[in-house]
């Protein structure tokens, strides 16, 4: 379980990384990064990480913990990289669960996601296991009502538990938003890792599902379009990623690897044009396992998918 000790709340964490030089044309994450009190967040809208730090979810789901370590990976992995843009970059601190109380952590994940935002901001939330997308969603939900959902991940996360998993955040969104107003696409389900029961609940809540094998067999200009016809309509957009979607070759650091997988040039394809539309209220980056990982590896392109879908947000709405 997550540490007694540690805080509840912790503010905005130190950054480091490769340093060439002072001045804009120099800049990497860690030398623009700014502190953002999630209580009060008022500043220059931009985008604010937010870190969530819990196994709760992963371990009532019965996977293998070590999903609270991802924020600080996260973030590490996105130091040294560079930044092409002045638009501001936030660090709004950690929440982490508190022994087995992960419907705590998300009152205060709720909560500070509709605070940022209120304030104009786009959060980026570093997982912790895939329970983070309910509380994430909530926020965003009391801040800027129905959302679409674009989940790429290997799973539903559809499950109906007696208490909140990292299999069920989507079933919860469901019951939080109403089924008029669930509107849920999932890309890269792997049938073999999800139940007919889950297969039926998502034809009952109207979920449009894409395969992994479907898309293996797209080439990018195919999985553009497909992008494109998903995001039809003017409702923002809370994009989830599932690190779990990658192949375990790509991404071994992960809660659940996946024994097929969707490669990592079809992903990022998706996610970057997803952030194109310029309709990002929410990001979720989950299941990122740094106990599991070889060489960062799967941290270093969770970070690169953050960054690049950071640019092609910025680059659509300077549009």
């Amino acid at each position: 379980m997550n540490s007694v000790d540690a805080p509840a709340y912790s503010p905005a964490s130190e950054w480091s990384g490769r340093s060439d030089g002072p001045g804009p044309e120099h800049a990497r994450w860690h030398s623009v990064v700014r502190p953002l009190d999630v209580d009060n967040p008022q500043a220059q809208p931009g985008v604010a990480l937010l870190g969530f730090a819990s196994d709760e979810g992963v371990e009532r789901n019965h996977g293998r913990p070590g999903a609270a370590a991802g924020p600080e990976a996260l973030r590490n992995a996105l130091g040294s990289l560079a930044v092409h843009h002045e638009h501001a970059l936030y660090d709004a601190g950690t929440i982490t669960t508190q022994s087995t109380d992960l419907e705590g952590a998300h009152e205060r994940l709720s909560t500070s996601v509709e605070a940022l935002s209120n304030a104009g901001h786009l959060p980026i939330i570093l997982g912790g296991g895939h329970e983070t997308a309910f509380g994430s969603h909530r926020g965003a939900f009391h801040a800027q009502g129905p959302l679409k959902i674009i989940n790429l991940d290997a799973h539903f996360d559809l499950r109906t538990a007696d208490v909140p998993t990292s299999g069920t955040p989507f079933k919860q969104i469901s019951e939080l938003v109403g089924r008029e107003d669930f509107d849920y696409s999932v890309l890269g389900i792997s049938r073999p890792n999800n139940t007919t029961v889950l297969f039926d609940e998502a034809a009952d809540l109207g979920v449009t599902i894409t395969l992994d094998e479907e898309l293996l067999a797209m080439n990018l200009q195919q999985v553009r379009a497909h992008t494109e016809h998903l995001c039809a309509g003017e409702a923002p957009i809370h994009l989830s990623i599932d690190l779990d979607v990658l192949p375990a070759a790509q991404a071994p650091g992960v809660s659940a690897p996946a024994g097929l997988g969707v490669d990592l040039p079809i992903i990022r394809e998706l996610a970057v044009a997803i952030a194109a539309t310029g309709r990002l209220a929410l990001v979720d980056v989950v299941e990122l396992n740094p106990s599991f990982d070889l060489d960062n590896r799967t941290a270093k392109l969770a970070a690169r998918l953050i960054d690049d879908i950071v640019t092609a947000h910025f680059s659509a709405v300077s549009a």
